[in-house]
C-alpha cells in the first residue's frame, strides 16, 4: 500500500483549499500512490486555531466534494477529505473518504471533541467506522482523539485495520515531544501503522509522519515545508497482536 499524506499551507480561502487539495491528489497520482490523506478540515480551514476561516458554506463543500471525487476517479487515486460538514444534526468535523473509482465511501465524524473547540458550536459524532480500499482495511482519527483518547485507535485495530489516518493540526506547542512520542505510542499499543498527518507551519516542530507496528519512524515531513509524504507499507506487517488481545470485558 503506497500512502501519501499531503502536509499543505493552512487554506486562505475555502478556494485556496481546494486548489491545494486539487494539485496534492494528482501529485500523489503521479507518484502511484493508492491513497492521499489530507490535515484536519483542509476545507475550509480550521477554526480556533489563530488564522480567519471563512462561514460556513455547504454549497461549497457540496460542490467541492464533487469535484474532488471526479478528480480522484481521473486520477485513480483514493482521498481521504477532511472537512466541515453540516447535517440534520448539526455541524461536525468529519474526513470524508473517496474510492479511486470516485465513489463516496462515506465518512467519519470527530467524536471528541477538543474542549477549546467547544465555542464553535460542533456536533460530535456518535459512531466509529472502518474503511477498505483494495482490500487493505484503515481507521480514521481526527486530531485531538488520536491525541487523548487512545480508545479510538485500538477499537479501529480491533475493526481489522492495519493502519490508521490520523488528519491534524499541531502548531507551536510547549511540549512537542509528547505529540511525536504519542504517535509512536498509537502504534507499538496496537501493533499497527500510524500515519499522522500535519499543515505545513511556521516554528513547527511536530510535523507529518507515519510510523511502524514496532514503533519504528518510517518518514517524517520537514517542518514547514508543503511535501506530499510518500510511504509505502506492507498491510501484512500489522499484526494486531496487542489489540487483539485486549479484555474489553474487564472495563466498564
Amino acid at each position: 500500500m503506497r500512502i501519501g499524506l499531503a502536509q499543505t499551507r493552512f487554506p486562505e480561502t475555502p478556494y485556496d483549499g481546494l486548489k491545494s487539495v486539487k494539485e496534492m491528489i494528482m501529485e500523489a497520482s503521479i507518484e502511484n500512490c493508492d491513497i492521499v490523506c489530507f490535515p484536519e478540515s483542509i476545507l475550509p480551514g480550521l477554526r480556533g486555531v489563530g488564522y480567519e476561516v471563512e462561514v460556513y458554506n455547504h454549497e461549497f463543500q457540496e460542490k467541492a466534494l464533487e469535484e474532488i471525487r471526479l478528480l480522484a476517479k481521473e486520477c485513480n487515486v483514493s482521498v481521504i477529505l477532511p472537512t466541515e460538514w453540516k447535517d440534520e444534526l448539526g455541524t461536525h468535523i468529519v474526513a470524508f473518504v473517496i474510492s479511486r473509482d470516485g465513489e463516496v465511501l462515506g465518512y467519519q465524524t470527530k467524536n471528541q471533541i477538543d474542549p477549546d473547540e467547544d465555542q464553535f458550536g460542533y456536533e460530535p459524532g456518535k459512531e466509529r467506522k472502518i474503511f477498505k480500499i483494495n482490500d487493505d482495511t484503515f481507521g480514521i482519527v481526527i486530531c485531538h482523539e488520536g491525541w487523548r483518547y487512545p480508545e479510538t485507535v485500538r477499537w479501529a485495530a480491533r475493526q481489522g485495520a492495519s493502519i490508521v489516518f490520523h488528519p491534524q493540526f499541531t502548531g507551536e506547542v510547549k511540549n512537542p515531544e509528547f505529540y511525536d512520542s504519542a504517535m509512536i505510542c498509537r502504534s507499538v499499543e496496537n501493533n499497527i501503522f500510524f500515519a499522522s498527518v500535519n499543515y505545513a507551519l511556521k516554528n513547527q516542530i511536530s510535523t507529518s509522519s507515519v510510523v511502524s507496528p514496532s514503533g519504528e519512524r518510517l518518514c517524517k515531513a520537514q517542518p514547514d515545508t508543503v511535501q506530499l509524504l510518500v510511504c509505502e507499507v506492507n498491510p501484512a506487517h500489522a499484526t494486531r497482536l496487542l489489540a487483539l488481545r485486549f479484555k474489553p470485558e474487564l472495563i466498564d
